[in-house]
């Protein structure tokens, strides 16, 4: 396991200033650890959930999305961006309440693409969610 490096976690601030009305503000996800080969957030099931009171699968999509994209930008460098071009999600399990935390880990991560493995467990450690994401790494454009 590795530990959080405090310029990684910077770097992820940075991003998160970017657009304080972003998507990952209004789920309310919180990054919690943030390495080159890792990266964990949490995310509350409340304000989330589909009209059954469940984590609404399309939550734990946007969680693995944020992790997977943050994770790229942090590989692609302060030149490059970074566009999702895949992802796909296994829900195993409801959630009800309380947090999930994704743990995002890469599976390969090249010049042009990046993709990324992505648990969401419930607080319990049971999995929820599995998904795989798959960036597209650009040189950013003039101005950007």
């Amino acid at each position: 396991m590795s530990s959080a490096h405090p310029d990684v976690m910077a770097l992820v601030e940075q991003m998160k200033a970017l657009n304080p009305t972003s998507l990952l503000h209004r789920m309310g996800i919180e990054v919690t650890e943030a390495a080159p080969d890792r990266l964990v957030a949490t995310m509350p099931v409340e304000g989330n959930t589909q009209p059954y009171g469940l984590l609404h699968g399309g939550a734990s999509v946007v969680l693995a999305e944020t992790l997977g994209s943050i994770g790229s930008a942090i590989h692609a460098g302060p030149d490059r961006i970074v566009v999702g071009t895949d992802i796909n999600a296994t829900h195993h399990r409801a959630a009800r309440s309380g947090l999930v935390t994704g743990v995002a880990t890469p599976i390969s991560l090249g010049n042009t693409l990046c993709s990324w493995e992505v648990v969401v467990t419930d607080e319990d450690g049971r999995r929820v969610c599995t998904s795989r994401i798959t960036c597209l790494v650009r040189e950013a454009p003039p101005g950007a």
